[in-house]
């Protein structure tokens, strides 16, 4: 190496010294490096914690005031004193003091001041140390807001909506619930990221079917995106009762005693006849997703029973549409948050996920692959897009086999005509145990073990044409994988998921509020069938989806049943089935009579987006034979809990 005299070391530096110089006023971005992640610099301990009541604009209670909801924040001290703002995450929702929030069911808690001290699950402990605040609305009608709740309609969005227009300095707030005090909110640059789970993940997907400026990105988690479709699948009852029912499981006492009139609106609104009314327009999301101007990080349990996965699956495409910024979480779990069934993983996604979206780091995340997906517990793989690129809708046909119900699936229409008889006693897992047995409530259809894995990636439609023996028939289509597995017990009570007794942290705690919660691990099982998407209608419906007609007995009807989204690999070995039948016991309600059903083949078929479409199908089915298989009873996962301990809750 050349010697270094004192002039070239000055030359160095004087040349060092103009290149960055130019390169501050040339490439500041480049020169400056930039924050690639948030850190735990601000005290938690120290955290302003405070409450205000936002102006909804609307009187729900009709006691002659403008509602109020309230709203309690707990946000870093240090920017603010410095005269720097801070984004906000928000959790709106009607649970935090009448049922709790998370695995723990947490709720809120406040000291003498109404000030909170206990704020659910880990956001506030997490994200408040690394500059950002956390914002805990109660919906219109629970806790302490004023209001009644509406059950996703106008009220319950609006309680969001208030808060974010608030933020942004478009609405008014005051310091207490009936006071003149306004306050406003210095501290906050307005930028919003909603979350929830649930009934809090479907108030953000309303909050941004509004398209309210201010509002960046939303996560919502096993949330509903067509209220009409939590409660009816074309006509078919999901649930024995309706939203009154679940209005007033929520319901503060004030609003309990304020809101009869309301409650009414509700019955009257949601008549259990599955018809489409204006209640459920006011309550449908989907329809305006072209208002959607945040970015979308979706998550669902692909077998969740509770919020099902056609609320997460025509959001997604009505987004896509749109050409909104979306990233995609499916589990194999059912209704649970994926805190409790990836927790590491999770955590620094959605840390990198809110850094991206409302600090601006670029931090790569918008460039990874868009869908992660559990193929097995535990076990994830990724998608650059989703659906994957190449998947096409197919059609498969059923056709006859040399056993009543017991027939054929393939790319060949079939000819003939499979009768089975409504039994509201039996489930789908009843009908694929006895898939390879002709029984008389139900036709399957099913091809030989494949020879190469075939995946199904988005959301089916089964047309059939059916001609009923009663003047009211309910229909069920289900999608099995049937082939030995160890799968995610998604029918448990705690739906895929054991919680442990030790803890993990996650951010800093105080005396009132831990950062440390309950472990969990996978709750599998082995099966020899997995059912991986159902889709149910009241064959009423067959002329509309918004109103059903009574059927005229020895008459052929043809309905579209939209099957639930999925993401399922059926490996090389594996048989793919198609199951027609009457009711799903447990997972929609029975008509009024107890119908015979004959099925015309040649007009009935299944609808299936593959991965590589009709060629993968062939290239999966070659040299495959559906030969009369050995009458045996498969075993499977229990029967899911019934429909009335559901709520979209927990």
């Amino acid at each position: 190496m050349p010697k270094r005299t004192r002039f070239t070391i000055w030359r160095s530096l004087a040349t060092a010294a103009t290149a960055a110089l130019l390169a501050t006023f040339l490439t500041p971005a480049v020169a400056q490096s930039a924050p690639q992640e948030s850190q735990p610099v601000y005290s938690y301990a120290n955290a302003v914690r405070e409450a205000v009541w936002v102006d909804t604009g609307l009187d729900g209670d009709g006691d002659g005031k403008p509602d109020r909801v309230a709203v309690d924040i707990v946000r870093p001290s240090e920017p603010a004193r410095e005269g720097r703002k801070v984004p906000v995450i928000m959790d709106a929702s009607p649970y935090y003091s009448c049922c709790g929030r998370g695995n723990e069911s947490q709720l809120k808690t406040y000291d003498a001041s109404g000030n909170v001290v206990q704020m659910p699950l880990f956001y506030d402990n997490y994200f408040v140390p690394r500059g950002y605040a956390f914002v805990g609305v109660d919906l219109a009608g629970t806790n302490r807001s004023d209001g009644c709740v509406d059950v996703g309609g106008r009220s319950d969005i609006q309680s969001a909506k208030a808060v974010v227009d608030w933020l942004n300095g478009r609405a008014k707030a005051y310091t207490t619930r009936t006071g003149t005090v306004r306050t406003q909110a210095s501290w906050t640059n307005g930028k919003t990221g909603m979350i929830g789970k649930s009934w809090d993940g479907t108030i953000a997907n309303g909050v941004a079917a509004t398209g309210v400026k201010g509002l960046k990105t939303i996560v919502p988690i096993s949330a509903i995106s067509s209220w009409y479709d939590y409660y009816f699948a074309k006509g078919a009852p999901l649930y024995d009762s309706g939203p009154d029912w679940l209005s007033g499981y929520v319901d503060s006492p004030d609003a309990q005693a304020k809101c009869a009139a309301v409650q009414q609106k509700i019955v009257d609104g949601a008549p259990r006849t599955g018809d489409w009314t204006p209640f459920w327009t006011e309550r449908d999301y989907v329809k305006d997703a072209s208002k959607v101007k945040a970015s979308v990080f979706l998550v669902h349990g692909l077998q969740d029973l509770n919020v099902r996965t056609k609320n997460f699956g025509q959001w997604w495409d009505a987004l896509a549409k749109n050409g909104v910024e979306r990233k995609i979480w499916l589990s194999q779990t059912g209704h649970v948050d994926p805190f409790d069934y990836r927790r590491d993983a999770w955590v620094d996604t959605l840390h990198r996920w809110f850094d991206h979206e409302l600090l601006g780091y670029d931090n790569g995340i918008d460039r990874q692959p868009m869908a992660d997906v559990e193929r097995h517990p535990d076990q994830w793989e990724t998608s650059k897009v989703w659906p994957p690129s190449g998947t096409a809708t197919t059609t498969l046909h059923p056709a006859q086999g040399t056993q009543a119900g017991v027939g054929t699936l393939g790319l060949k229409a079939g000819t003939g005509t499979e009768t089975f008889t409504d039994n509201p006693q039996e489930s789908e897992t009843d009908w694929a145990a006895a898939i390879d047995r002709s029984t008389a409530d139900k036709a399957g259809f099913v091809t030989g073990p494949l020879k190469k894995d075939l995946r199904l990636s988005g959301s089916s439609k089964v047309t059939i044409t059916a001609t009923p023996t009663t003047a009211t028939a309910h229909l069920s289509a289900v999608l099995v994988d049937l082939g030995p597995d160890t799968i995610r017990d998604y029918a448990d009570s705690a739906e895929g998921i054991t919680t442990l007794t030790n803890r993990t942290c996650w951010g800093e705690s105080t005396a009132g509020d831990s950062a440390c919660f309950l472990a969990t691990q996978a709750k599998t099982t082995a099966v020899d069938y997995n059912v991986f998407s159902r889709g149910w209608a009241d064959l009423g419906n067959y002329a509309s989806a918004t109103k059903g007609v009574p059927l005229t007995p020895g008459k052929a009807y043809t309905i579209t049943l939209d099957l639930a989204a999925t993401d399922h690999v059926i490996p090389a070995g594996h048989r793919l089935a198609l199951i027609v039948a009457g009711t799903d016991k447990d997972l929609i309600d029975p008509p009024s009579t107890t119908p015979t059903l004959t099925l015309t083949l040649s007009r009935t078929s299944a609808q299936l987006p593959l991965v590589g479409g009709a060629s993968a199908f062939t290239k999966a089915t070659a040299g495959a034979r559906s030969t009369t298989p050995t009458a045996t009873t498969l075993d499977g996962v229990r029967t899911p809990r019934p429909a009335a301990q559901r709520v979209p809750g927990n």
